[in-house]
């Protein structure tokens, strides 16, 4: 997944991220770039959305194998 539909430039982009790092809100990074405070509001929410997203598929990743084997052993303790 990545930012889709996004209007603002490269450079922009990149600014914003700088940015989003260091958890500076969006209408401070806003200021800082001279663009509208609620511009950089949605691309702050269209980072968390991708950056939840990765983190949902390393964590698929992770516990891919280990949860059907505690799954079994609650299943056969239980009965």
């Amino acid at each position: 997944m990545k930012i889709t539909h996004c209007k603002l430039k490269k450079t922009t982009q990149r600014k914003l991220l700088e940015y989003f790092v260091p958890e500076v809100t969006a209408r401070s990074a806003a200021d800082i770039l001279g663009i509208q405070p609620n511009t950089a509001i949605l691309f702050y929410r269209k980072i968390r959305l991708v950056i939840s997203h990765h983190l949902a598929l390393q964590a698929d990743q992770v516990f891919e194998g280990s949860l059907g084997s505690v799954v079994t052993i609650f299943s056969t303790t239980s009965q």
